[in-house]
């Protein structure tokens, strides 16, 4: 009994020092505004039924929409609240004294067991009209029924507990059917298995409560006017139907778990709360002689289903001599306590009174309040009235209470959905954190809230708590909207301030050098978070400025490669010499404008490297964007560097096929200056025509000249096609390359010829070698011994060139007796053509009267016409009109102009009747004219048959119909 006293006062200790105000918050800077556009609704909104009952109500019951009250001595009424307007009054039939005692409605609101005072027991079905007894309740006064919510039907209670006025607990099962010929009491089984005392007396078993908890454990809670007992028992699996006696039975042997408080008012109700439908209860509040006990009930505890229980003790307007609770209603955060004369609001949180409704006089004293486990409204009624109570949204100012009870994540959960009630909750929490010194979890509340960002950043600056301060920064950061772009830089840059003031702190520390990468990480995370790229890159200068300040170089070569600022981080790498971390940068992105930039710094210490780089990037890069670099250390490098770039121009000419003329000259130089080997292999390779060469010939002249390679420079004017000067050097190094020299003009004779003679020269004056000038006859056939008899000298005998003399007058000869052999076919050829003209001349064909033209298939008789050989006929007109389409426009308009000559000068000749004689010469000239006209439109018109000539094979690919007209022929067609 002490333990629960204190318990009690302990409670009400606690209540008193956890009502703080949300006004107490440090800071109060909320960009929100709580405005009301209308008064809200109170969470108890009591309604009068519109109901006037025929008699006094006696009781009142209601379950599941099912509605059950006494009305009188002997009337019963239900009401379907579903269907209000058809009420179902039933008489009880009893002439006794008998009254009803009490109602009960079972969860479904099927079954209606009604106690009388006579101790005995009716039973009433929904779906029936006729009231039955209760035969083995009998002699029994019945205080309280224990529902079976798991096997209960609308037909079937299943096993259920019963409560009497004498402190019995028996367990029954009801059934709606008729029964047998044998058993025709709904009753199935009515028997006793526990009893409850008071001080050792029997005690009335005001309530009863049957719960289901986990692995088959069931939890009764039974209730006297002073004590609260439960008991605890497991069930076998699939026995549900057998009833609860087994669980009474485990508890014989042990006294039950009880609880009693002192004060006696005669009776006590216990009520419960069910968040949702056919789920266990979670709370409970028992009505008793003390005040309300209340609490959470939790099914896993194995010796007690009551924790966090509380004693609520009634205010000083409730004395138990004069006004006695009548009723209590359990829910979600309050519970209601009916008076006789009003209704009172406990929140179950604070135990504070937060609502409280007197009823009027008029209504006469409250009987009783129930609650509908089901729909969830409360209902309370008088002799003459009934009233309902609806309960909305109970929870809209749990946060307050919660957040004064420092229950911060149930403040949160109350408030998700309003906005402005959820930053005062943050705020007081990040408040009381930062009052515990919980910076860190402060910073993270503080962030979600709209307080005023200066005020906050500066507390955690006054209290030096830099790490909080962070977590601030980074949270308040990721709230922002990417429109935000002047708050996010501004945090951005601040964070990366403080990351490298810690990174320089922890540095220096030995001792904390796990913490140091675990910072260092932390940081380059940050920097390369895809959320705040886009303000990285926009001010990358100011955090390279930040990074160079504390000189941090690391992690400035880690951002360039972030920001991907690789000519930053291949910078820094060639100033300390580090040319391979360079290049493999440069390797990696291949980015072309890089190493044009770096390549000479590279080529000039790590040479075999770079080529080795460019000869990987191929087509990427631009060779002549890198001759700059090769040229100069080309110029002043070792024989490692020049080697490489000749390897490098090699691959350009013979691997990537480069054109440029830049690169093959390049090349070129390199190999006259220091492969002059692989000089004229070069050159014999690129081609021998001048389309073919993509170095400079001139260049490459110039080039061989200076070096002195003859052979080169005889290879260059044969590509140039000076010929003549291929010779002349030709013959200071070989007279069989000047001779391969001569006989490349092939087509021009005369220069072949000429070429020939300065070999021939050469031979005979400078080698002085006759049997070698012998040859160059031989060599070339227009080289003839009178040609090169002016270079021998003098004493030189005529035996050297007997033969060859011999030869040139035989060679005389026969061209002699060519030529006249083709003058007598000339002959021949011109006296068969005269033949032919002559033969022409008398040529003539037959045109029969019945003739008909080609074309237009009249009479060709009737107009003028033309016959060809082929035996084709044409009027005129007809033919013109054929041949025209088929005139190429140069034609056509010489055509028409001829015309019109030819109509000029018939109109003349018209015009004129007798002509004098100055006028008969003009007329002589003007009939010639005319003449000539005629014979020039038949050389267009005539000069072939339209449809056996060339016009008809041209016009095979000709469409039928002209593009221009299609459109309007196949219009015609529709």
């Amino acid at each position: 009994m002490a333990s629960i006293l204190d318990q009690y006062e302990d409670s009400q200790n606690i209540r008193q020092h956890s009502r703080v105000s949300a006004a107490n918050i440090g800071i109060t800077h909320s960009g929100f505004v709580n405005v009301r556009l209308e008064e809200e609704k109170p969470i108890f909104n009591k309604q009068r039924i519109d109901f006037s009952p025929p008699e006094k109500i006696n009781h009142f019951s209601v379950c599941n929409n099912q509605l059950c009250m006494s009305l009188g001595k002997d009337t019963l009424l239900r009401i379907d609240l579903g269907k209000p307007d058809q009420p179902n009054q039933i008489e009880l039939g009893r002439k006794d004294d008998s009254k009803v005692h009490k109602l009960f409605l079972d969860p479904t609101g099927s079954h209606l067991v009604i106690s009388l005072t006579t101790n005995e027991c009716v039973y009433l079905n929904r779906n029936t009209q006729k009231v039955r007894s209760l035969s083995r309740w009998r002699g029994h006064l019945i205080e309280s029924i224990g529902w079976n919510k798991l096997t209960g039907s609308e037909t079937n209670t299943g096993p259920i507990l019963v409560g009497t006025s004498q402190g019995i607990i028996f367990e029954a099962e009801i059934s709606a059917s008729e029964g047998t010929l044998f058993n025709t009491n709904p009753d199935q089984y009515f028997r006793q298995v526990h009893s409850l005392e008071e001080d050792g007396k029997p005690a009335p078993v005001c309530c009863l409560e049957v719960e289901r908890g986990l692995e088959s454990k069931y939890f009764i809670v039974a209730t006297t006017r002073k004590r609260l007992f439960q008991f605890v028992g497991k069930l076998a699996e699939g026995s549900e139907q057998q009833g609860f006696s087994s669980i009474f039975a485990q508890n014989q042997d042990l006294l039950p778990s009880f609880q009693e408080f002192p004060v006696n008012m005669g009776y006590s109700e216990i009520t419960f709360y069910t968040s949702k439908l056919r789920s266990s209860p979670k709370t409970f509040a028992w009505m008793m002689g003390n005040g309300v006990l209340y609490g959470q009930l939790d099914y896993v505890r194995p010796d007690s289903l009551l924790s966090d229980v509380q004693v609520w003790e009634y205010t000083s307007d409730i004395d138990l001599n004069f006004v006695k609770p009548i009723s209590i209603v359990l829910t979600q955060f309050h519970f209601l306590l009916l008076l006789p004369d009003r209704v009172k609001g406990i929140c179950t949180l604070n135990g504070q009174v937060v609502h409280e409704d007197v009823f009027p006089e008029k209504f006469g004293s409250l009987k009783k309040m129930i609650k509908d486990p089901i729909t969830g409204l409360v209902w309370i009624y008088t002799e003459k009235a009934v009233f309902r109570y609806h309960i909305q949204r109970e929870a809209r100012d749990v946060w307050q209470m919660y957040m004064s009870m420092n229950k911060f994540d149930l403040a949160k959960e109350y408030c998700k959905d309003r906005p402005e009630c959820l930053d005062m909750v943050l705020a007081k929490e990040a408040e009381h954190c930062f009052q515990n010194k919980r910076y860190l979890e402060s910073a993270k509340c503080y962030a979600l809230t709209q307080n005023y960002f200066e005020e906050i950043a500066l507390r955690f600056i006054e209290a030096k708590q830099e790490e909080a301060l962070k977590e601030f920064l980074i949270k308040k950061l990721t709230n922002f909207k990417p429109t935000e772009k002047t708050q996010i830089t501004l945090l951005v840059t601040w964070l990366t301030e403080l990351y490298l003031n810690r990174l320089g702190q922890l540095e220096t520390d030995d001792g904390k050098q796990h913490l140091f990468l675990e910072t260092r990480e932390e940081f380059r995370t940050f920097l390369k978070s895809p959320k705040h790229k886009e303000c990285f890159y926009n001010n990358r200068n100011t955090i390279y400025d930040l990074l160079a300040s504390h000189g941090d170089v690391d992690n400035m070569v880690y951002f360039s490669v972030i920001m991907q600022d690789y000519e930053r981080v291949i910078s820094h790498y060639c100033q300390h010499d580090d040319y391979s971390a360079a290049l493999d940068v440069l390797s990696k992105h291949c980015d072309d404008k890089l190493f044009y930039k770096f390549s000479p710094v590279l080529m000039q210490h790590i040479p075999k490297k770079v080529v080795d780089a460019w000869i990987q990037m191929g087509n990427r890069l631009d060779p002549k964007n890198l001759i700059p670099a090769l040229v100069n250390y080309s110029q002043m490098g070792s024989m490692q560097q020049i080697n490489e770039t000749i390897r490098y121009m090699e691959f350009c000419v013979y691997e990537l096929d480069v054109k440029d003329e830049a690169i093959h000259n390049y090349l070129l130089s390199l190999y006259a200056k220091h492969k002059p080997d692989s000089l004229l292999w070069y050159l014999e390779q690129a081609g021998t025509h001048v389309s073919d060469i993509h170095y400079d010939l001139k260049y490459a002249l110039r080039l061989c000249a200076e070096h002195g390679y003859l052979q080169a420079c005889v290879l260059v004017y044969k590509i140039m096609e000076l010929y003549e000067e291929a010779v002349d050097l030709a013959l200071q190094v070989d007279v069989d390359l000047a001779k391969s020299c001569a006989d490349l003009p092939e087509d021009d004779e005369e220069l072949r010829k000429k070429l020939w003679l300065k070999i021939a020269r050469h031979v005979v004056q400078e080698e002085k070698d006759v049997k070698k000038a012998m040859n160059c006859l031989s060599s070339c056939n227009l080289l003839k011994i009178e040609d090169i008899l002016p270079f021998f000298p003098d004493f030189v005998t005529i035996d050297h060139f007997k033969e060859a003399i011999c030869n040139s007058l035989e060679e005389y000869n026969q061209h002699i007796e060519e030529l006249k052999q083709e003058m007598e076919e000339a002959t021949e050829s011109a006296k068969r053509i005269r033949e032919d003209i002559q033969e022409m001349r008398n040529k003539y064909g037959v045109v029969e009267s019945q003739e008909k033209c080609a074309t237009c298939d009249f009479p060709l008789l009737n107009r003028p016409f033309y016959l060809f050989l082929c035996g084709h006929m044409f009027h005129y007109d007809c033919l013109l009109q054929e041949v025209i389409p088929h005139l190429s426009s140069y034609k056509q308009n010489k055509l028409d102009e001829l015309q019109k000559k030819l109509a000029a000068t018939t109109q003349t000749t018209k015009s004129r009747h007798r002509p004098k004689e100055e006028d008969t010469v003009s007329l002589g000239k003007g009939q010639g004219s005319r003449e000539q006209i005629k014979s020039d439109i038949d050389d267009i018109i005539a000069c072939e048959c339209v449809y056996c000539g060339e016009l008809m094979i041209k016009s095979i690919d000709k469409p039928f119909i002209e593009p221009q007209k299609f459109d309007q022929e196949m219009s015609s067609w529709l």
